[in-house]
């Protein structure tokens, strides 16, 4: 009875997902009309044993297949109560929330024969870690439509200990897998959720549009390679908004394909906003773009974000054979304490998929605005070095101030980049002093106007 009364006191927190069509400042301000889920069931029903030790595959599995059934009926919700759920991978359906109770844990087994193994992804053409496929990530979805993964603060956690021992060691059979991976889907929602300990990445929509991720905590240890909080990849109208990022590697990468597989594949990741984040990271940056960006990154908007005791602050990278562009981002109203490099823009960073990449593939980088930036205890404050055959333009700096710490090699490092800067301490290197023709007037006219970033 008590299982039945909380299933009814939760239809008014699961959900369908919609948005108005008023536009304000950002892809965040878009109002998401959360309406109740008709039809509601426990994993509890499928036979799912919440002891941390039985495996949950097949009552995950089960439970969705029967949802299914509700797709046309107005949806339906998979509520999860407390205890600890060991699972390997399975897939949603779409009109779905998937619902976890405070002190729900969805465990990912540390076996990896519980895991399906899957083709790449055809803007990568091949596994990110190691060539051929990859393990398909803990919880998927693949052309779905509206689907809601949220709780009352449950913890989806990766256990993802095994599987960085295997990437140290060099010793994985494939590519590692993710926690939550939508592919060519659309109206997602991730919320009010904690993740921990993800193999790879925690949360990675793919040629996905409309997706929003808020009010989520993420976290992994320090020493856990290549570890990423959110990675928007190929994806349109995302927003990612009131979020707390803690990672070994990057904390938030907006990505799109990489070389030759990412150029032919063609989606470029495109109308991101970001805002109210406290970000941290490693051995990578808080903020990345790249450098897997073939398909192109633009008309990204970040703003009122916290970026603190990381190696890198904003970061943008790419390499020669990669293609793609990056432009049209602006960054306003962020704060840094303890970072050793605050912005950095590089164009020889990142690896090849295999010899078939055309190495005249050069990427174009252009229009980036980093504006009201404040930064304590920070070693080097840029470091902006371009492709000589494919420099890095209309870089726009307003309004930074670094207080750097003692001890510093050199504030900026710049080569092969031309850009405008007004009120920046320390004083930037003479490249991003309006040495290039129009830099100032480009720079100046990068508008910010109804959530739509343009140059004028």
């Amino acid at each position: 009875m008590k299982i039945l009364v909380a299933l009814l006191l939760l239809l008014a927190l699961s959900n369908a997902v919609k948005t108005n069509g008023d536009k304000s400042d950002g892809q965040c301000d878009y109002k998401l009309t959360l309406e109740p889920r008709p039809h509601s069931v426990s994993i509890l029903e499928f036979g799912a044993v919440g002891d941390g030790k039985t495996l949950n595959t097949l009552a995950f599995r089960n439970a969705i297949f029967y949802l299914k059934s509700f797709a046309d009926k107005g949806g339906a919700q998979l509520y999860v109560p407390p205890g600890r759920w060991l699972t390997g991978s399975f897939n949603l359906t779409s009109h779905l929330t998937l619902f976890l109770e405070k002190g729900a844990v969805i465990l990912g087994s540390q076996d990896p024969s519980h895991w399906e193994v899957v083709e790449p992804l055809p803007s990568y053409g091949r596994g990110v870690d190691v060539p051929g496929r990859r393990y398909r990530s803990l919880i998927n979805g693949y052309m779905l439509l509206d689907v809601v993964i949220t709780g009352d603060n449950g913890t989806i956690d990766g256990q993802g200990s095994v599987w960085w021992d295997w990437y140290n060691y060099h010793s994985l059979n494939y590519s590692r897998p993710h926690l939550v991976e939508f592919v060519a889907s659309e109206y997602l929602v991730v919320s009010n959720l904690t993740f921990l300990n993800a193999p790879a990445y925690n949360i990675h929509p793919v040629y996905c549009s409309n997706v929003h991720v808020q009010n989520v905590s993420i976290s992994a240890p320090p020493d856990s390679p290549y570890t990423v909080g959110v990675v928007p990849d190929s994806s349109d109208n995302v927003c990612i908004e009131d979020c707390i990022i803690d990672m070994g590697y990057d904390a938030i990468a907006l990505k799109s394909g990489w070389d030759e597989y990412g150029i032919a594949y063609g989606r470029p990741t495109t109308n991101v906003h970001i805002r109210r984040v406290r970000l941290k990271s490693y051995s990578g940056s808080s903020l990345a773009f790249g450098s897997e960006m073939s398909g192109g990154i633009s008309d990204v908007h970040v703003e009122q974000v916290y970026l603190y005791n990381s190696f890198g602050g904003i970061e943008f990278r790419t390499i020669k054979g990669r293609g793609g562009y990056i432009k049209r981002i602006i960054i306003s109203d962020v704060e840094m304490a303890n970072i050793f490099l605050a912005f950095a823009a590089t164009g020889q960073c990142g690896s090849h998929p295999d010899n078939n990449y055309d190495p005249n593939a050069l990427p174009v980088f252009d229009h980036i605005t980093l504006q009201d930036v404040i930064g304590t205890n920070i070693t080097i404050a840029g470091s902006f070095t371009g492709i000589q055959e494919s420099p890095f333009t209309s870089i726009c700096l307003f309004n930074v101030s670094f207080s750097i710490s003692s001890g510093s090699p050199t504030s900026w490092v710049c080569s092969n980049v031309f850009g405008f800067s007004e009120s920046v301490y320390p004083e930037p290197c003479p490249d991003l002093q309006s040495s290039y023709p129009n830099s100032s007037s480009a720079c100046l006219s990068l508008l910010h106007f109804n959530g739509e970033v343009a140059v004028l």
